[in-house]
């Protein structure tokens, strides 16, 4: 493995850490590494209106006592060049003298978009591309989504038996797959910005769809879909200190009023049939800057955002059972013929306890650039 690999995985490993931390910022790692291939500093991005990946490896390197004068920095995604909630990262590096900086991609935002790279050639740096590109792609890949389709990366997550029951016809649920999974559930819950269901699961269920089982720098935003303002104001879902986010398509003064009282924010946007309009909901997520969407919802919703062409993977963690008759995992037929079945790709599997955990990719959802 040659030395730019070695300290570009580094570095995506420092990235990794930022998941749960930095958004709706993505997530970066730097190494600063000197002449002699000495490591100087390193860091990762903080949370939002935090320091990012490179101010936090210079102040590694101060805080070690060593110079980044001549030093290479590694790091996972364009430095930022204009001032948001922090300040411009290209001309930090410049400032402490750094003579290159390989980085993985250009930064999406188009605020950044190569004028990063731009800013530091003006200044002597030079500069280097390529190396991590898929992974701190992949990594950030709502982000880019955000950036480049102005909607959030859509996650749809399933627990379901193996032949694919979802619940009992009586709606049990609790639990069909192992601790193992659920524990694991929670750790893709905390990648994501915001976590969305239904106003079915929120009264059956009557869930908290916070992250528990795993440390996380951040709880989720929660997202509910209630085309009637049906939930009542102390479920659960509504009490973790979070941004709460109720889309509806009927208007209720008075439901509304206490729904804000309850510290959520009521979204209106009817569509068709008295439903929310979920793809005029996916851009005004975008808008509030949610990068990845990881939705745990009824068959019925799951159907609907599927149907409408919403969804970009299906995350299915699958228990070695049979139940039979009960739910299904997704409502969108019927289908007259089989070339009308929603085609996946296996991106991942994985066995999870004793349950098998599989990422499926709609064909063409991450080609985006």
């Amino acid at each position: 493995m040659q030395p730019t690999d070695i300290w570009m995985n580094r570095a995506l490993a420092l990235a990794v850490k930022a998941i749960g931390l930095s958004d709706p910022n993505p997530r970066v790692g730097c190494v600063l590494v000197s002449a002699d291939g000495e490591l100087l500093g390193e860091g990762h991005t903080q949370a939002a209106g935090q320091a990012h990946a490179e101010i936090m490896a210079l102040r590694d390197a101060a805080a070690r006592g060593r110079t980044v004068k001549g030093a290479t920095a590694y790091v996972t995604l364009e430095p930022c060049s204009h001032h948001g909630r922090t300040g411009p990262c290209c001309d930090a590096l410049a400032a402490a003298g750094v003579s290159k900086v390989v980085a993985s991609l250009p930064d999406p935002n188009p605020l950044v978009a190569g004028q990063g790279f731009a800013r530091l050639r003006a200044a002597g740096v030079r500069v280097e591309t390529g190396p991590g590109a898929a992974e701190s792609r992949e990594l950030n890949i709502g982000f880019f989504s955000r950036m480049v389709r102005r909607t959030p990366w859509v996650r749809l997550k399933i627990a379901a038996s193996l032949d694919g029951r979802t619940a009992l016809n009586n709606g049990a649920s609790q639990w069909i797959t192992s601790e193992a999974a659920r524990a694991d559930g929670h750790a893709w819950r905390s990648r994501a910005s915001a976590v969305l269901t239904g106003i079915g699961t929120v009264l059956e269920d009557n869930p908290r769809l916070d992250v528990r089982r795993v440390p996380v720098g951040r709880q989720p935003d929660v997202v509910i879909v209630d085309s009637r303002l049906e939930i009542p104001v102390d479920s659960l879902i509504l009490q973790p200190a979070r941004r709460k986010l109720v889309y509806c398509a009927a208007h209720s003064q008075e439901r509304q009023a206490a729904l804000e009282a309850a510290g959520a924010t009521v979204v209106h946007l009817p569509g068709p049939g008295g439903k929310v309009d979920l793809a005029a909901m996916l851009s005004d997520l975008a808008s509030r800057e949610v990068n990845e969407l990881h939705v745990e919802a009824g068959h019925k919703l799951n159907g609907s955002l599927i149907r409408e062409g919403l969804v970009d993977e299906l995350l299915a963690y699958f228990a070695p059972k049979l139940l039979g008759e009960g739910r299904g995992m997704a409502n969108f037929g019927p289908l007259t013929s089989l070339s009308e079945a929603l085609e996946l790709e296996f991106f991942s599997t994985e066995r999870i306890g004793s349950d098998l955990r599989i990422l499926a990719r709609i064909p063409g959802r991450d080609s985006f650039h």
